[in-house]
């Protein structure tokens, strides 16, 4: 079973307390794509600009990721520069330059229509309901977001929360959507927009989901050196769709599950700058620290 991911592949700065990089290969699309190809194949809609280096395209495809829908335009590539200090759970945003992000229209082949997987990772929404326009009769539906949507496109997000079946947010963003402090409360109201499952990420802290039949919180796994935590989130998102896309059924078993494998590989990224730990896994490695951390578990 293939899976569709909408959103940004970028060219990232980024400095923490570990160091710094430049014009790393980043972007909600690409990190949750390089999560996600372990379970299935991954199918990634986004734009570059002239600018971007055609080695990251190369890498990206050696990796098995389907590039037929990265579209390549006149103009600079969306760029992201931030900085992590302290606990580094917040990155403090420096620059963004949107370049041909700005006039992206989503376009996907025949066969990528009918695909019945799909994430929409966080971009406009308004290009990813563009998107999801375009599909004939997809199956699951999930949807990721930020908090510049949410202050600037408030009703076209929640326009959007109701055709899809996942909301995935951190806890900044669940509180600033729901206006509820409590993230039982925010995942109440989150479902309440239309979404039949809301996960809730809280760093460190692990993450919580949310549906009408069952909740259930787990713990982050410990990670003894976090060297930069950009793309962690949709590293997370990526573990977690890929690992249900490859289960098929969705039920308590395989959700519990997905979100113990999120949660490790979202473990793996933090460990490196950028893709440098990601690109390099093993699902050997991934299945290692499931079981170890899944022993954690065990009282």
């Amino acid at each position: 079973m293939s899976l569709v991911v909408l959103g940004t592949v970028a060219l990232d700065t980024v400095k923490t307390p570990r160091g710094s990089r430049r014009d790393m290969l980043g972007g909600s699309a690409a990190h949750f794509a390089m999560a996600a190809r372990f379970f299935a194949p991954v199918n990634l809609v986004a734009v570059v600009g002239a600018d971007f280096p055609a080695g990251h395209i190369e890498f990206m495809r050696k990796k098995g990721i389907v590039l037929t829908s990265l579209k390549k335009e006149r103009g600079q590539t969306f760029r992201w520069e931030g900085e992590y200090k302290g606990d580094m759970n917040t990155a403090l945003t420096l620059n963004t330059e949107l370049g041909v992000l700005s006039v992206f229209r989503p376009e996907l082949t025949p066969e990528q229509e009918k695909m019945k997987y799909i994430f929409l990772a966080n971009v406009d929404p308004d290009i990813q309901s563009r998107l999801l326009d375009s599909l004939r009769t997809p199956k699951l539906v999930a949807l990721d977001s930020m908090n510049y949507w949410i202050m600037h496109k408030r009703k076209q997000l929640i326009r959007l929360l109701k055709r899809v079946d996942i909301f995935v947010a951190n806890d900044a963003e669940a509180r600033a959507l729901s206006g509820e402090h409590s993230l039982l409360e925010a995942a109440r109201g989150l479902r309440k927009l239309g979404p039949r499952m809301v996960l809730i990420k809280k760093g460190e802290h692990g993450v919580l989901f949310y549906s009408d039949n069952f909740v259930f919180s787990l713990p982050a796994y410990p990670v003894k050196k976090v060297i930069d935590p950009t793309g962690a989130g949709d590293s997370f998102a990526g573990g977690f769709m890929g690992y249900l896309v490859s289960g098929r059924a969705v039920n308590r078993k395989t959700l519990k599950k997905a979100v113990g494998y999120a949660t490790v590989i979202a473990s793996f990224n933090v460990e490196g700058f950028g893709m440098e730990r990601t690109s390099s896994l093993t699902l050997k490695e991934i299945h290692g620290r499931f079981q170890a951390y899944r022993r954690n578990l065990i009282i």
